[in-house]
Protein backbone atom coordinates (compact mmCIF):
# COMPACT_ATOMS: atom_id res chain seq x y z
CA UNK A 1 0.00 0.00 0.00
CA UNK A 2 1.53 3.37 -0.99
CA UNK A 3 2.36 5.91 1.70
CA UNK A 4 2.53 9.68 1.22
CA UNK A 5 3.81 12.21 3.76
CA UNK A 6 3.48 15.98 3.93
CA UNK A 7 5.98 17.73 6.19
CA UNK A 8 6.80 21.37 6.88
CA UNK A 9 10.47 21.01 7.83
CA UNK A 10 11.10 24.62 9.01
CA UNK A 11 14.33 24.86 6.96
CA UNK A 12 15.55 21.79 8.91
CA UNK A 13 15.88 23.78 12.13
CA UNK A 14 14.32 21.98 15.05
CA UNK A 15 12.67 23.14 18.24
CA UNK A 16 16.08 22.86 19.88
CA UNK A 17 17.27 25.55 17.38
CA UNK A 18 19.68 23.06 15.83
CA UNK A 19 20.08 22.90 12.06
CA UNK A 20 20.10 19.22 11.09
CA UNK A 21 19.15 18.07 7.60
CA UNK A 22 20.06 14.49 8.49
CA UNK A 23 17.58 14.47 11.35
CA UNK A 24 14.73 15.38 9.00
CA UNK A 25 15.84 12.65 6.60
CA UNK A 26 15.96 10.16 9.48
CA UNK A 27 12.40 11.05 10.55
CA UNK A 28 11.21 10.48 6.99
CA UNK A 29 13.19 7.26 6.57
CA UNK A 30 11.56 5.86 9.71
CA UNK A 31 8.15 6.40 8.07
CA UNK A 32 9.19 4.56 4.86
CA UNK A 33 7.16 6.75 2.46
CA UNK A 34 6.79 6.34 -1.30
CA UNK A 35 6.03 10.05 -1.86
CA UNK A 36 7.06 13.03 0.27
CA UNK A 37 5.83 16.63 0.01
CA UNK A 38 8.08 19.09 1.84
CA UNK A 39 7.60 22.75 2.66
CA UNK A 40 10.02 25.45 3.90
CA UNK A 41 13.23 24.15 2.38
CA UNK A 42 16.37 26.24 1.97
CA UNK A 43 18.55 25.79 -1.11
CA UNK A 44 21.89 27.59 -1.18
CA UNK A 45 21.03 30.01 1.64
CA UNK A 46 23.73 31.40 3.89
CA UNK A 47 21.54 31.12 6.99
CA UNK A 48 21.55 27.32 6.65
CA UNK A 49 25.12 26.80 5.44
CA UNK A 50 24.47 26.97 1.70
CA UNK A 51 23.17 23.40 1.58
CA UNK A 52 20.67 22.23 -1.06
CA UNK A 53 18.29 20.74 1.48
CA UNK A 54 15.92 19.26 -1.11
CA UNK A 55 18.76 17.42 -2.84
CA UNK A 56 20.35 16.31 0.43
CA UNK A 57 17.14 14.80 1.83
CA UNK A 58 16.28 13.13 -1.49
CA UNK A 59 19.77 11.65 -1.72
CA UNK A 60 19.58 10.26 1.81
CA UNK A 61 16.20 8.67 1.01
CA UNK A 62 17.33 7.45 -2.42
CA UNK A 63 14.47 9.31 -4.11
CA UNK A 64 14.04 11.51 -7.16
CA UNK A 65 12.99 15.06 -6.35
CA UNK A 66 11.62 18.28 -7.79
CA UNK A 67 12.06 21.63 -6.03
CA UNK A 68 10.16 24.86 -6.64
CA UNK A 69 11.50 28.13 -5.19
CA UNK A 70 8.60 30.25 -4.04
CA UNK A 71 11.21 32.89 -3.21
CA UNK A 72 14.61 33.56 -4.77
CA UNK A 73 17.18 36.26 -4.07
CA UNK A 74 20.23 35.90 -6.33
CA UNK A 75 21.50 32.35 -5.68
CA UNK A 76 19.51 31.82 -2.48
CA UNK A 77 16.23 29.95 -2.81
CA UNK A 78 13.41 28.92 -0.47
CA UNK A 79 10.40 26.78 -1.27
CA UNK A 80 8.83 23.36 -1.57
CA UNK A 81 9.68 19.94 -2.99
CA UNK A 82 8.21 16.59 -3.87
CA UNK A 83 10.33 13.45 -3.48
CA UNK A 84 9.39 9.97 -4.64
CA UNK A 85 10.72 6.50 -5.34
CA UNK A 86 7.93 5.90 -7.88
CA UNK A 87 8.14 6.58 -11.64
CA UNK A 88 7.40 10.29 -12.01
CA UNK A 89 7.40 13.35 -14.23
CA UNK A 90 7.14 17.06 -13.49
CA UNK A 91 3.90 18.64 -14.69
CA UNK A 92 3.98 22.17 -13.31
CA UNK A 93 5.70 24.46 -10.80
CA UNK A 94 4.49 28.02 -10.29
CA UNK A 95 4.03 30.90 -7.88
CA UNK A 96 0.58 31.41 -6.38
CA UNK A 97 -1.13 34.81 -6.48
CA UNK A 98 -0.76 37.04 -3.46
CA UNK A 99 -2.96 39.65 -1.82
CA UNK A 100 -2.47 42.93 -3.67
CA UNK A 101 -3.25 45.07 -0.64
CA UNK A 102 -0.37 43.47 1.27
CA UNK A 103 2.47 43.19 -1.24
CA UNK A 104 5.17 42.55 1.37
CA UNK A 105 3.85 39.09 2.14
CA UNK A 106 6.11 36.08 1.59
CA UNK A 107 5.63 34.58 -1.90
CA UNK A 108 3.95 31.19 -2.06
CA UNK A 109 3.94 28.45 -4.66
CA UNK A 110 2.77 25.01 -5.71
CA UNK A 111 4.41 22.01 -7.35
CA UNK A 112 2.67 19.29 -9.38
CA UNK A 113 4.06 15.94 -10.49
CA UNK A 114 2.51 12.82 -11.91
CA UNK A 115 3.56 9.48 -10.44
CA UNK A 116 2.75 5.96 -11.51
CA UNK A 117 1.19 3.63 -8.93
CA UNK A 118 0.81 0.03 -10.09
CA UNK A 119 0.70 1.24 -13.68
CA UNK A 120 -1.88 3.97 -12.98
CA UNK A 121 -1.16 7.72 -13.19
CA UNK A 122 -1.68 9.74 -10.00
CA UNK A 123 -1.51 13.54 -9.77
CA UNK A 124 0.31 14.99 -6.74
CA UNK A 125 0.14 18.72 -5.93
CA UNK A 126 2.15 20.12 -3.01
CA UNK A 127 1.59 23.63 -1.70
CA UNK A 128 2.23 26.00 1.21
CA UNK A 129 -0.35 28.76 1.60
CA UNK A 130 0.15 32.14 3.24
CA UNK A 131 -0.65 33.29 6.75
CA UNK A 132 -3.24 36.02 6.06
CA UNK A 133 -6.81 34.68 5.65
CA UNK A 134 -7.65 36.75 2.56
CA UNK A 135 -4.34 35.75 0.97
CA UNK A 136 -5.08 32.07 1.71
CA UNK A 137 -8.53 32.36 0.16
CA UNK A 138 -7.13 33.83 -3.06
CA UNK A 139 -4.54 31.08 -3.26
CA UNK A 140 -7.03 28.29 -2.52
CA UNK A 141 -9.40 29.59 -5.19
CA UNK A 142 -6.51 29.66 -7.67
CA UNK A 143 -5.60 26.06 -6.85
CA UNK A 144 -9.24 25.03 -7.25
CA UNK A 145 -9.48 26.70 -10.66
CA UNK A 146 -8.36 26.01 -14.24
CA UNK A 147 -4.66 26.53 -13.56
CA UNK A 148 -4.47 23.53 -11.24
CA UNK A 149 -7.29 21.21 -10.13
CA UNK A 150 -9.52 22.06 -13.11
CA UNK A 151 -6.66 21.90 -15.61
CA UNK A 152 -7.32 19.36 -18.41
CA UNK A 153 -4.17 17.44 -17.41
CA UNK A 154 -5.27 17.07 -13.80
CA UNK A 155 -7.31 13.95 -14.37
CA UNK A 156 -8.39 12.01 -11.32
CA UNK A 157 -7.11 10.40 -9.22
CA UNK A 158 -5.28 13.28 -7.53
CA UNK A 159 -3.93 14.27 -4.13
CA UNK A 160 -3.52 17.89 -3.02
CA UNK A 161 -1.46 18.19 0.15
CA UNK A 162 0.76 20.51 2.12
CA UNK A 163 0.73 23.19 4.79
CA UNK A 164 -2.42 25.24 4.25
CA UNK A 165 -2.14 27.31 7.46
CA UNK A 166 -5.91 26.80 7.73
CA UNK A 167 -8.16 24.59 9.82
CA UNK A 168 -11.30 22.68 8.87
CA UNK A 169 -13.47 25.66 9.83
CA UNK A 170 -11.82 27.97 7.27
CA UNK A 171 -12.97 29.28 3.90
CA UNK A 172 -9.85 27.66 2.42
CA UNK A 173 -10.98 24.23 3.61
CA UNK A 174 -14.50 24.73 2.29
CA UNK A 175 -13.16 25.94 -1.07
CA UNK A 176 -11.00 22.87 -1.59
CA UNK A 177 -13.52 20.35 -0.31
CA UNK A 178 -16.00 21.38 -3.00
CA UNK A 179 -13.85 19.28 -5.36
CA UNK A 180 -11.78 17.03 -3.14
CA UNK A 181 -12.38 15.13 0.06
CA UNK A 182 -10.43 15.54 3.31
CA UNK A 183 -8.48 12.33 3.72
CA UNK A 184 -8.67 12.23 7.51
CA UNK A 185 -12.47 12.04 7.27
CA UNK A 186 -12.23 9.03 4.95
CA UNK A 187 -9.61 7.06 6.87
CA UNK A 188 -10.66 3.62 8.04
CA UNK A 189 -8.55 4.08 11.15
CA UNK A 190 -8.94 7.12 13.38
CA UNK A 191 -5.68 8.38 14.83
CA UNK A 192 -4.40 11.78 16.06
CA UNK A 193 -3.66 14.04 13.10
CA UNK A 194 -2.95 17.47 14.58
CA UNK A 195 0.47 18.68 13.45
CA UNK A 196 1.21 22.10 14.96
CA UNK A 197 3.04 23.00 17.12
CA UNK A 198 4.97 19.75 17.18
CA UNK A 199 5.79 19.59 20.93
CA UNK A 200 2.07 19.76 21.79
CA UNK A 201 0.03 19.68 18.56
CA UNK A 202 -3.40 21.24 18.79
CA UNK A 203 -3.96 22.55 15.23
CA UNK A 204 -4.77 20.66 12.04
CA UNK A 205 -3.30 22.96 9.41
CA UNK A 206 -1.48 20.35 7.31
CA UNK A 207 -3.84 18.36 5.11
CA UNK A 208 -4.28 15.71 2.44
CA UNK A 209 -7.22 16.26 0.08
CA UNK A 210 -8.09 13.40 -2.27
CA UNK A 211 -10.19 12.92 -5.38
CA UNK A 212 -12.44 9.99 -6.24
CA UNK A 213 -10.28 6.99 -7.09
CA UNK A 214 -8.29 7.23 -3.84
CA UNK A 215 -9.18 4.90 -0.98
CA UNK A 216 -7.73 6.11 2.33
CA UNK A 217 -6.61 3.52 4.84
CA UNK A 218 -4.98 5.68 7.50
CA UNK A 219 -4.01 9.28 8.31
CA UNK A 220 -1.84 10.05 11.33
CA UNK A 221 0.77 12.41 12.75
CA UNK A 222 3.60 10.46 14.44
CA UNK A 223 4.39 11.85 17.89
CA UNK A 224 7.65 10.14 18.85
CA UNK A 225 10.54 12.20 20.33
CA UNK A 226 12.43 12.72 17.03
CA UNK A 227 9.28 14.09 15.35
CA UNK A 228 8.55 16.40 18.27
CA UNK A 229 11.95 18.09 18.01
CA UNK A 230 13.01 17.93 14.33
CA UNK A 231 10.62 20.69 13.10
CA UNK A 232 7.88 22.94 14.43
CA UNK A 233 5.36 20.75 12.53
CA UNK A 234 4.80 17.02 12.80
CA UNK A 235 4.77 15.05 9.55
CA UNK A 236 1.32 13.99 8.38
CA UNK A 237 1.18 10.48 6.94
CA UNK A 238 -1.45 8.92 4.67
CA UNK A 239 -1.69 5.28 3.59
CA UNK A 240 -3.89 4.85 0.54
CA UNK A 241 -4.77 2.80 -2.51
CA UNK A 242 -5.51 3.89 -6.07
CA UNK A 243 -8.73 2.10 -6.91
CA UNK A 244 -9.31 3.40 -10.44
Amino acid sequence: MPRIVTYNVHRCVGNDRRLDVGRIADVLASLDPDIVALQELDVGRRRTGGVDQAHEIAQRLDMAHHFHPAMQVEEERYGDAILTRLPERLVKAATLPGYERMRALEPRGALWIEVEVDGRPLQIINTHLGLVPREQQIQAAHLAGPAWLEHPDCRWPAILLGDFNATASSVVYRTLTRQLRPARNLARRKQPSSTFPSPLPVLRIDHHFVSPGIEVEDVFAPFDPPCRVASDHLPLVMDFEVVR
